[in-house]
């Protein structure tokens, strides 16, 4: 079904470019714009995981130079049964994360210093079992995709003016069919991006929570990242807007609404779906570890006032003298 619908969306948005083809250039216009389309999928199948990642200035680890990091990620794709991915790490403050890749055998998973470090192991252990499920529901092929057209799309748009703007373009509509490519492709691509995007997310929820065995790790995760998202810019992200929907919490300030302009559900009803599923779990949850070194059992959560669990006091980086973090 996921194949299905993948083909479906990406047929939409080849429809969609040359659709913006034909309202600028008219039917060379279109056929233009279909051979670019054709192109750009292909190479999108292959490389669009490299070109996001590249995007946000994402630098491969391993267990030698992030060990605890590393370490969750690996025992988390022992339990859910996936390929190990490649593991990502990106300088940024905000606490955030994504997986990208055309299939779980050529995945990656990354996350960015403001989350090891702001979160506990419990919450980050949520945070990248969220990100093996969206690996193994398949999410990735269609979100990597959808983010090169959608900005294709947009970039297109923007330039609609500067190739269609003559008098002697071959646009049907004149300078209408220009401002509507220059308005309305933009506009449809960032819909799209936003239905994928939250039809997604839940079910990446559930599936990461039974992963890593604790909803309430994640739910903790989705506060401290919301929380912290619109206090730190994520600079790699707002000149990339077209990956927005990639990461866990939407990384662009100013949207956090759960209505039809929002990039990601609100996280509070996020935060309601786990702790629901949380109450109907009765089983004690096996704690995740690192392979690096044996640490101590996880503190049971305990509920602040907000009603969202909290973990153990311990932090990426704040730990005890000998602690170095995930990647010392």
């Amino acid at each position: 079904m996921n194949l299905v619908r993948t083909a479906m969306l990406i047929a939409f948005m080849t429809a969609l470019f040359m659709g913006v083809g034909y309202m600028i250039g008219g039917a060379g216009g279109m056929m233009i714009a279909l051979v670019i389309a054709l192109a750009m999928n292909a190479f999108s199948y292959w490389n669009s995981d490299k070109m996001v990642l590249r995007m946000h200035n994402a630098v491969e680890v391993d267990r030698k130079n992030a060990p605890e990091y590393f370490g969750i990620v690996e025992a988390l794709v022992e339990r859910s049964g996936l390929p190990m991915p490649k593991v990502y790490l990106i300088k940024n403050d905000q606490p955030n994360a994504f997986a990208t890749g055309r299939n779980p055998d050529n995945a990656a998973v990354a996350a960015t210093t403001g989350l090891l470090e702001r979160l506990s192991r419990e919450e980050v252990a949520g945070v990248m079992a969220h990100e093996l499920a969206h690996i193994q529901n398949r999410d990735t092929l269609i979100m990597t995709i959808t983010a090169t057209l959608a900005g294709a799309i947009s970039m297109l748009g923007n330039f609609a003016l500067f190739f269609g703007g003559s008098r002697n373009n071959n646009s049907p509509f004149g300078f209408v069919g220009v401002l509507l490519a220059m308005i309305v492709a933009p506009f449809a691509a960032m819909i799209v991006q936003m239905a994928i995007s939250r039809t997604r997310e839940y079910s990446a929820d559930r599936r990461g929570a039974e992963i890593c065995g604790n909803p309430e790790w994640l739910a903790s995760a989705l506060a401290k990242i919301a929380a912290a998202a619109g206090r730190h810019v994520n600079v790699s992200a707002e000149n990339n807007p077209a990956t927005a929907h990639m990461f866990i919490i939407n990384p662009l300030n100013g949207q956090r609404a759960d209505n039809l302009f929002s990039t990601h559900p609100d996280t509070e009803n996020r935060i309601r779906a786990l702790m629901a599923m949380a109450g109907e779990m009765d089983r004690e949850p096996e704690p995740v570890r690192g392979r690096p070194r044996e640490q101590p059992p996880a503190q049971p959560a305990r509920r602040g006032s907000s009603g969202v669990p909290k973990t153990g006091d311990r932090q990426w980086g704040r730990g005890s003298d000998d602690d170095q973090g995930p990647w010392g």
